[in-house]
């Protein structure tokens, strides 16, 4: 790209997880069928959603939402890592590493703001169930969905931009699966404290803000549900929160552990194995955990179901 000392690479080099053939070709398997997996479970919740006109409410639109984040975020970095696994030369162009980093950021970001936006869905449905409808309105909806995609990719444009103007000299292995913010800075060849406490404060407002958000809406709601008086309600108030906390306790619990402190992060294969979770395991588990735990969508399966194997027997006879 440039001549000088201080210049940009025109590719880097991923490391990724193991130089052993055998062990490659395992984790290809592996990690492919997890992709498969991920893919068509949240596919199908697309589809379910779309399909069953009972989950046509304001908490499975943002469901949907989720759910595109998650095979979006996976594709955005499994079919690299899977390409790397069975290729000798595992290198990834500037601009191909540089779209990576603002596709899994934008991405990662918007997941967290989606996910504070459906705990106040969550809390509105808890807290003041009478006026749910008149307060989630399509309007409003369409509008907290629209700000979760824009500040989550504002958010990855700046820092993407700010990462890939730091020199790098003649740097280009990356010691991680993907080009990981973090992993990308330690290749700088000038000082990059700037770049951390950026990262930091970025980190508190995308991921801790909401966090909060979450956590004072989840206050509200358990002091809500302590005060119904039969127990069935209180079981069934709380069903319709679980499958939401279990993701965000996922989701959030990975990336504070990994992005808010970055001097005492932990150590390279842990970030490696950090970010595989987050990539692949928790996508894979989102659909899962909202179809198991979920009512109204285990019905919408059985509906579905009951429907296919009647149009089959039909087309049989």
């Amino acid at each position: 790209m440039g001549t000088d000392n201080q210049t940009w690479v025109s590719e880097f080099i991923l490391l990724g997880l193991s130089s052993d053939w055998d062990t490659q070709v395992s984790l290809f398997v592996l990690f492919l069928v997890m992709y498969v997996v991920t893919v068509l479970g949240n596919c199908l919740i697309v589809l379910l959603i779309r399909l069953d006109s009972r989950l046509h409410t304001p908490m499975y639109f943002f469901l949907t939402n989720l759910s595109l984040v998650d095979v979006s975020y996976a594709t955005s970095i499994v079919p690299q890592l899977l390409a790397h696994f069975l290729a000798e030369h595992k290198a990834i162009p500037f601009q191909s590493c540089a779209a990576q980093l603002f596709f899994s950021l934008a991405l990662g970001g918007i997941e967290f703001v989606l996910l504070a936006v459906m705990a106040y869905d969550r809390y509105v449905a808890v807290c003041d169930p009478l006026r749910y409808s008149a307060i989630m309105h399509a309007a409003l909806c369409a509008r907290l969905a629209v700000t979760s995609w824009v500040t989550g990719s504002i958010n990855s444009l700046v820092h993407t931009t700010i990462t890939f103007q730091l020199p790098t000299c003649t740097n280009k292995f990356i010691d991680h699966i993907s080009c990981e913010i973090l992993a990308v800075i330690r290749l700088a060849c000038v000082d990059t404290s700037s770049n951390e406490v950026t990262i930091m404060v970025s980190s508190i407002v995308l991921l801790m803000t909401p966090f909060c958000l979450v956590l004072l809406s989840y206050i509200q709601i358990i002091s809500t549900i302590l005060k119904i008086q039969s127990r069935e309600g209180r079981r069934k108030a709380f069903q319709t929160c679980a499958s939401h906390l279990t993701v965000v306790a996922l989701c959030y619990g990975v990336a504070i552990f990994t992005y808010i402190q970055p001097h005492s992060s932990p150590s390279v294969l842990q970030e490696k194995l950090i970010s595989l979770f987050y990539a692949i395991l928790t996508p894979m588990l989102n659909p899962m955990i909202y179809s198991l735990r979920n009512k109204e969508v285990k019905g919408a399966w059985k509906k579905l179901f009951w429907k296919f194997s009647g149009l089959t027997s039909k087309l049989a006879i």
